[in-house]
């Protein structure tokens, strides 16, 4: 067995390589858009982790759920990675991209989580319980993936599919976040505006 070694030094003079083997600057939107999702990505394994250490159990669901986000995210980042344009399909047999079903299937996962939820009567703030709060600083983060691909999608061809799925992302992590609040007996944090 052959083993690929982690350094290449192919990227010592700030470029990358994208899928296809064209060579592109370190700062292209293209690399912050996939970075971003890379960021999310590892966000999410923190996640993971964190509610798996909590109680397995009690998150089992949101676990499953956040586990098959990375999935989807690894999808997003390969499709963000490719420059052919989406619609030629010339590469469909090589490098995933993204599908609509994907943002379908959480739009579902909204509608299950908010079943166990109260409805919203004020604004809230990030916080709560530790979990909840790390999983805001993950919607957080979607939201500037989703401004980095928009910003990529206004100079290139991007796949429709992601900015939609990265917007349902952000809504069922907002949704994730009250539900662990809740789970774990820990009171949403409502906003209080300054009369002062």
């Amino acid at each position: 067995m052959q083993y690929v070694k982690i350094y290449t030094k192919t990227g010592d003079k700030g470029e990358t390589g994208l899928i296809g083997g064209k060579r592109i600057s370190k700062s292209d939107p293209r690399i912050i858009a996939y970075g971003s999702i890379d960021e999310l990505n590892s966000n999410i394994g923190l996640i993971v982790s964190v509610l798996t250490k909590k109680n397995r159990y009690m998150f089992l669901d949101l676990i499953d759920l956040l586990v098959k986000v990375q999935n989807d995210l690894f999808i997003i980042g390969s499709d963000l990675a490719d420059p052919t344009p989406f619609l030629e399909g010339k590469d469909k047999d090589h490098t995933p991209r993204a599908m609509e079903n994907m943002a379908s299937y959480l739009e579902r996962i909204i509608d299950k989580f908010e079943s166990e939820l109260s409805p919203i009567k004020f604004f809230i703030l990030p916080g709560g319980s530790i979990e909840s709060s790390l999983i805001h600083i993950s919607r957080s983060i979607t939201r500037r993936a989703e401004t980095a691909v928009t910003a990529l999608s206004k100079s290139q061809t991007v796949n429709p599919a992601i900015l939609i799925y990265l917007n349902r992302l952000s809504d069922v992590l907002f949704v994730a976040a009250r539900l662990v609040n809740k789970r774990v007996g820990t009171e949403d944090v409502p906003w209080r505006p300054n009369k002062g």
